[in-house]
């Protein structure tokens, strides 16, 4: 099989550019498992940190917004201050698919590797697929962050919270959940309902949640405190709008911004769950975790000084994610080892373009290039516009 354009990833990134370069008379060839990040690997009664009005995935004209899907499903909707479940983002992304990118093949891609004339991808059912240009947007999957001090655990001692959609089968377990931010209270609350005995340790001093929307705002305030995708305030609001001018800023700066700015904070409506309900143990320090008698031992050392002993049966780091460019194992080691890095992740260009010429990344990838909206499905808009327009141009650039 032969194209243009391969789209590795289905979920909010890879869903709208397929839908751009359809609309640009480009064909993708999209290959991924649809919003799996949101079907397999998040809590089920988790809600979206990000408002209903930026929480849409993006096809050219007038497109099919969340709103939209909502209206059409019976479902409750508002802009601002109702929190969409992720269930309901998962069944979107899946409508839209349906709708714009129907060509979709539902498998992943296991190796990729550079020709004289591109790049030949493989499939999981050893599917074969030659294309000229190749753009990965594969989200979160590749890159969970697990901290040194338990990277020599065992899988069934440790883990990540990516690793779980699902955790019925940790009922009557004892787990540790490990984090401060929204991943950690949402698995927190999640394993409780399922029966486990879960306490999480954090190295903050108190969990920040975000308060609560307010939907009518003062027009002075509105002025000092912009809206936007990414929350109130000015600094939120370049993120947002801005992402070319993000690019401009220092490397040492733009990596500094995408790590602080919007730091761990869960959603306002997970407090009531998880205030008096799951022990925190909050100001640890985790010096080291240790295999006894099928458990793990996490020796803790508090910023008094005072140092604690906790026994668990398994532990689940909710440490977020780091965009490292040697984290995409599927690539060939040629690639990697091709691939201009800066602090480990991949080096891009202002259309997204890695070192290696027709090699693109967008997404989680590219948010030290971009800014923090690349963290966050609504920085699928800039991309799919940008990356979409760039590809038709060299598309029609080679065929003169």
């Amino acid at each position: 099989m032969e194209t243009q354009v391969l789209i590795v990833g289905a979920g909010p990134y890879a869903l709208s550019l397929a839908a751009h370069l359809h609309a640009r008379g480009i064909e993708p060839c999209i290959v991924g498992r649809c919003m799996d990040a949101w079907i397999a690997h998040m809590p089920e009664a988790m809600v979206l940190k990000s408002e209903a009005f930026s929480s849409d995935l993006y096809a050219p004209g007038k497109g099919y917004t969340l709103a939209d899907f909502c209206r059409e499903h019976s479902l409750p909707y508002e802009p601002i201050g109702l929190p969409v479940p992720r269930s309901v983002f998962a069944d979107y992304g899946r409508a839209f698919q349906q709708k714009f990118v129907p060509q979709l093949i539902e498998e992943h891609i296991t190796h990729l590797e550079r020709t004289a004339t591109g790049f030949q991808a493989t499939t999981e059912s050893g599917r074969s697929i030659l294309a000229r240009h190749v753009v990965l947007a594969v989200g979160l999957h590749p890159f969970p962050k697990i901290p040194p001090v338990m990277a020599h655990l065992p899988p069934k001692l440790a883990s990540h919270s990516f690793d779980y959609g699902d955790v019925s089968h940790f009922y009557g377990k004892r787990v540790m959940v490990w984090g401060a931010g929204a991943s950690a209270i949402n698995l927190a609350i999640d394993l409780k309902h399922h029966g486990a005995e879960v306490e999480l340790v954090a190295r903050a001093q108190r969990i920040v949640f975000h308060d609560p929307p307010v939907k009518q705002r003062p027009l002075l305030e509105r002025i000092k405190n912009p809206r936007s995708p990414l929350g109130l305030g000015w600094r939120s609001w370049l993120a947002a709008e801005l992402p070319l001018l993000f690019r401009a800023l220092p490397l040492r700066l733009r990596h500094r911004v995408v790590a602080r700015h919007l730091g761990p904070a869960p959603n306002w409506t997970t407090r009531a769950e998880f205030e008096g309900h799951i022990p925190a143990h909050l100001g640890m320090h985790v010096q080291s975790m240790t295999e006894k008698e099928a458990a793990v031992e996490v020796r803790c050392r508090q910023t008094t000084g005072a140092e604690h002993l906790l026994h668990f049966d398994h532990v689940i780091a909710a440490t977020g994610f780091a965009p490292r460019a040697d984290r995409l194992r599927f690539l060939s080691a040629s690639l990697i080892q091709s691939l201009t890095t800066e602090f480990g992740s991949p080096h891009l260009d202002a259309h997204f373009q890695s070192s290696v010429a027709g090699l693109y990344m967008i997404g989680l990838a590219a948010a030290n290039h971009f800014g923090p909206l690349f963290r966050f499905a609504c920085g699928a808009r800039f991309a799919a516009r940008r990356l979409s327009a760039h590809l038709v141009r060299h598309a029609r650039h080679n065929s003169h």
